[in-house]
């Protein structure tokens, strides 16, 4: 299966063995603006920062306030298996600004890891940040510039940034 955009919406096309073309399946893919599921590899969690402790925290405290609401863990610990999944059902893939290597905060690459899962999450009505400014506003400095990255569900998208101090959940105002 391929996902695609070309700033048109995002369409999956799967590949046909006997005429090994591939055939578009769907040609508006939408992600759910809830969700009730979460990818993040849960083994970096003391490296992360106060804001994403506690918004994960708060997500496997489950059905107990503050969100009254169960989530399901998934992580397939790749970007690209991970985000087809959000695109498929829903959900917030994140992998965080964290302090395990203060010389790399971050993991993903912008350019060729960030920017592309973005756009294909964007065109399906998801949101995509670094949890303080949107992925595809960033204007790269280096081929292998690196980036922290939320996306998924442009609710909980919205959710998890107010835990960052920042409210994307309203189009800003244009003069």
């Amino acid at each position: 299966m391929m996902a695609l955009t070309t700033g048109q919406g995002t369409q999956f096309y799967t590949l046909d063995p006997d005429s090994q073309t591939f055939l578009l399946t769907n040609d508006n893919v939408q992600i759910t603006p809830d969700t009730a599921e979460f990818a993040i590899n849960m083994s970096n969690q003391r490296f992360w920062e106060a804001p994403m402790q506690t918004y994960i925290a708060d997500l496997l405290l489950g059905k107990i306030y503050p969100r009254e609401q169960s989530f399901n863990m998934r992580w397939i610990a790749a970007m690209v298996g991970d985000v087809h999944r959000v695109l498929c059902r829903g959900g917030i893939f994140t992998y965080p600004t964290d302090n395990k290597n203060p010389a790399k905060p971050f993991k993903l690459r912008l350019m060729y890891e960030a920017n592309p899962m973005a756009m294909l999450v964007e065109q399906a009505g998801g949101k995509a940040s670094t949890g303080y400014e949107t992925i595809l506003d960033i204007q790269p400095t280096e081929i292998h510039q690196r980036v922290a990255v939320i996306l998924g569900s442009a609710n909980e998208v919205d959710t998890c940034l107010s835990y960052h101090g920042i409210d994307y959940s309203e189009e800003p105002a244009i003069d």
